[in-house]
């Protein structure tokens, strides 16, 4: 007990100090005082009692003490830099992630960059591959972090912005985006990549409905009660890759094309081929599914030998309203 006393006394002996000599705020030296009663009391100390002193003040022993640990044992400020193994192994990860990407093998490469960043975690280059692959995996807030944490590290590298504004978009941020691309395009003005996807982050932005706006109404019932509606199974199999296009964009553009109006009105009248004739083979009012689809087959393929100019545009529309990662491979 004795010895607690005296390690007791010389905490509150440097306390004391620190209070008269450190050059305090107001409410440290308070706080210090607080500290100086609770110990007075714990330990049953005062100040006054010179006997439990030591030779050496405590910031003497810890100095001491210090001193004779060995230099691996002492613990610094500065950061612990990689080995030549570690890096050359965290290069070969990094590259060996590159192939899996390539083979379209996107948790491999996530793997294989995560490794690379346990051995050099301050390489912004492994972040930013590693948010590609995240983004091919569809974790676009995985590919967020990690374009920040390649930015925060390199501010001037522009791929960590455009691979930002490509995970932005996919999360229907279309302002951040655009901020992003503008600035990965000041680093990379010749970059044609990142220019097309801020023309295509700026339309989907004005697209978007004004604040407090009412969303645009749809009459559902009456889609499903027109006699006409099972007939747009015929045309199912004609544009099945324009189907996310139409959805995308709302077919607000395309409705203004003349063919399209002649396709949409054939498909509403039921009985009727949009190109001029009765649809092969169908028959609105049958049940049988597979004749259903079989005449949608032969009417996909009578439309694309009788007009190939509407299915060729339909699909140019679609892929310069999609944004690209062209042009954009790891590093």
């Amino acid at each position: 007990m004795e010895d607690k006393k005296r390690l007791a006394y010389s905490i509150i002996q440097f306390l004391h100090d620190q209070l008269h000599n450190g050059d305090l705020s107001s409410d440290a030296q308070e706080s210090l005082e607080v500290a100086i009663q609770c110990l007075e009391t714990a330990f049953g100390v005062s100040m006054e009692e010179r006997g439990l002193a030591v030779s050496q003040t405590l910031p003497e022993i810890f100095a001491a003490a210090t001193l004779k640990e060995p230099p691996s044992v002492r613990v610094t400020s500065e950061p612990i830099l990689p080995s030549d193994d570690d890096l050359a192994e965290a290069e070969r990860l990094k590259s060996e992630g590159n192939e899996h990407m390539k083979t379209e093998n996107f948790e491999g490469a996530v793997s294989c960059y995560t490794k690379s960043l346990e051995l050099n975690p301050s390489n912004a280059v492994y972040f930013c591959n590693r948010a590609a692959a995240y983004s091919k995996l569809g974790n676009y807030m995985g590919a967020v972090r990690d374009c920040e944490r390649a930015i925060s590290i390199d501010p001037g590298y522009s791929k960590a912005y455009g691979r930002m504004g490509l995970a932005l978009s996919s999360l229907n941020k279309y302002t951040e985006a655009v901020s992003y691309y503008k600035r990965a395009l000041d680093l990379d003005p010749d970059n044609e990549t990142y220019r097309s996807n801020l023309k295509i982050a700026e339309l989907k932005l004005k697209e978007l409905p004004s604040p407090g706006a009412a969303p645009p109404s749809f009459d559902l019932a009456g889609w499903l009660n027109n006699p006409g509606f099972m007939s747009m199974d015929v045309c199912a199999r004609l544009y099945h890759a324009e189907a996310d296009f139409f959805l995308e964009s709302k077919a607000s553009n395309l409705m203004n094309n003349p063919q399209v109006q002649q396709l949409m009105t054939g498909m509403i009248s039921g009985n009727q081929n949009p190109m001029g004739g009765a649809a092969a083979g169908a028959n609105p009012s049958s049940n049988d599914l597979s004749s259903l689809i079989q005449a949608g087959q032969q009417f996909a393929q009578q439309m694309q030998q009788q007009n190939p100019e509407l299915i060729e545009q339909l699909r140019s529309q679609m892929r310069s309203r999609t944004p690209s990662s062209s042009n954009d491979e790891q590093q």
